[in-house]
């Protein structure tokens, strides 16, 4: 099935949309409440993304189920800890499937990132590596935050310091997919080529 590509603000607001909601609903309520918001926003940005698009990114489907789950239990036994573990347990888990992968000699940076470019098998690794590394210190930086910070401070750095940081950390990895980009064969190319084969 053909995927329909969303507009850059809607796919931004589904990914940042639940933020939101979490940060503003803990500054007004309590990080109980923002737990309930952030699982229903999480919800119904995977909903509308599938109606858009009739697609949901690999991410986004295996930050959901995290989420859902430590929230649940965030709510059943009101402890704070399972919903503040769990960047460390995504990114965690990120960092463990693409570290994992490069040991098999697979990169599943490509599904994960829902295949928007197209590498080299050369770049996919060094790639995968990069953001392997870049997963499992985000899970240390959370472990510090949460530890050693109040509530409210761990709930503004994960919507305001995170995803910066991440985002920025993405923009510094555009030379390397530059270096070794695959540019898309052209239909005239291929046929030209599928000509000279029948000559031949």
């Amino acid at each position: 099935m053909d995927k329909t590509a969303p507009h850059p603000l809607f796919k931004l607001a589904t990914e940042l949309g639940p933020l939101l909601v979490f940060f503003f609903a803990n500054g007004r309520y309590n990080l109980f409440i923002a737990t309930g918001a952030f699982m229903a926003a999480v919800t119904v940005a995977m909903v509308a993304s599938y109606i858009v698009t009739r697609h949901v990114p690999m991410m986004a489907i295996v930050t959901a189920i995290v989420v859902i789950v430590f929230g649940a239990l965030t709510l059943l036994l009101q402890d704070e800890t399972f919903i503040k573990m769990k960047p460390t347990i995504v990114y965690t888990l990120f960092a463990a499937i693409l570290g994992g992968g490069l040991l098999f000699g697979r990169s599943f940076i490509a599904i994960m990132f829902d295949q928007m470019f197209n590498l080299t098998p050369q770049g996919w690794r060094v790639l995968t590596l990069r953001w392997a590394f870049w997963f499992f210190a985000m899970a240390v930086l959370n472990e510090i935050i949460w530890r050693t910070q109040s509530t409210d401070f761990w709930v503004a750095f994960k919507v305001f310091g995170m995803v910066p940081l991440t985002m920025l950390f993405a923009v510094t990895q555009m030379p390397l997919i530059k270096r070794y980009r695959l540019e898309p064969v052209s239909l005239e190319a291929s046929e030209a080529d599928a000509g000279d084969v029948t000559k031949g």
